[in-house]
């Protein structure tokens, strides 16, 4: 049973940067999709619900459910309705649609969102929690944007990162979200650092975050890879965003990386979705170096 009045952070799996909120006091509809086998349907239908004003996205209890949420003032019950007959034909699941009592999801977010330590090393912490003693330890305002650590995809790039040589490297990370991934590289070393997004608010978010962590120096750009131009080259990319967008930006990220440079990428699943990218980037001349995987998803360490 879908239960009432649940907050759609609960499961901390985000797919990619639309998944942004600020705060909200409003009511909500959570539509609950069960798909009956998982395949890439799932992720297909992430970015198409986005198109129709769904906001946020989370896995459900098992690997097959999928829970949207989209406001009430978005919420067109006969498009959303027309959406799901169309696709009944070409992959096999169920949903239903429910609405959701008025709440202040960023109250509800702060409320359940809990520390965590990385690899023993990296100790990731919002403003309202106490700190510890670690190796680095990085203060974060969960404001929604991707990027608390709590996503496999993030904390299995902190553990490359952590792993890395990032003394004086130029560094490029793309879809930055909170700017986690780009303030360990600063933290580690690295310089200059450059973090980018697409998403206004994961933007301001962002450069809040380097306040706080005294990494006033990262170059924080709104934007995609049109940002980019030939004569900014960088040692190390990062770029945790999703398997489609990566695919699609690759070229733009091989144009301005070092010869000798490093490409760390995630937010993609084990399987199918790593054959891709792993075959795309040996056609882009790129060699697989390591891969790391935790609870199906993975990360994936590459060079020229």
């Amino acid at each position: 049973m879908v239960k009432k009045n649940i907050c759609p952070f609960k499961n901390k799996k985000y797919f990619c940067n639309f998944v942004q909120l600020y705060i909200r006091l409003m009511n909500y509809y959570e539509i609950t999709i069960i798909f009956k086998e998982v395949n890439l349907w799932k992720e297909i239908f992430v970015s198409l619900l986005a198109d129709l004003g769904c906001e946020s996205f989370a896995d459900g209890e098992t690997e097959d459910v999928l829970l949207a949420y989209i406001a009430e003032n978005l919420y067109n019950e006969e498009k959303i309705k027309d959406f799901f007959e169309t696709f009944s034909i070409k992959t096999d699941f169920r949903y239903r649609i429910q609405e959701i009592e008025q709440q202040n999801w960023n109250a509800v977010w702060e409320s359940n969102y809990q520390p965590v330590m990385i690899a023993g090393r990296c100790f990731i912490r919002a403003p309202f929690h106490a700190p510890k003693v670690a190796e680095y330890e990085i203060v974060i305002e969960p404001k929604m944007s991707f990027g608390t650590a709590h996503h496999e995809t993030t904390a299995l790039m902190i553990e490359f990162l952590l792993e890395e040589d990032l003394q004086n490297k130029s560094v490029l990370d793309m879809g930055a979200g909170t700017g986690i991934l780009a303030i360990l590289a600063h933290l580690r070393g690295a310089k200059p650092v450059t973090a980018i997004d697409i998403d206004e608010r994961a933007y301001w978010n962002n450069i809040e975050n380097n306040a706080r962590n005294n990494a006033e120096t990262i170059q924080v750009k709104l934007g995609d890879t049109s940002l980019l131009v030939e004569h900014e080259i960088f040692d190390i990319i990062i770029a945790n965003i999703n398997r489609n967008v990566l695919l699609n930006d690759l070229p733009a990220y091989i144009k301005v990386l070092n010869k000798d440079g490093v490409i760390f990428f995630s937010g993609f699943y084990i399987g199918e979705d790593l054959d891709m990218i792993t075959k795309k980037c040996k056609e882009n001349g790129l060699n697989l170096i390591a891969v790391k995987e935790k609870n199906k998803w993975c990360a994936v360490k590459l060079n020229i």
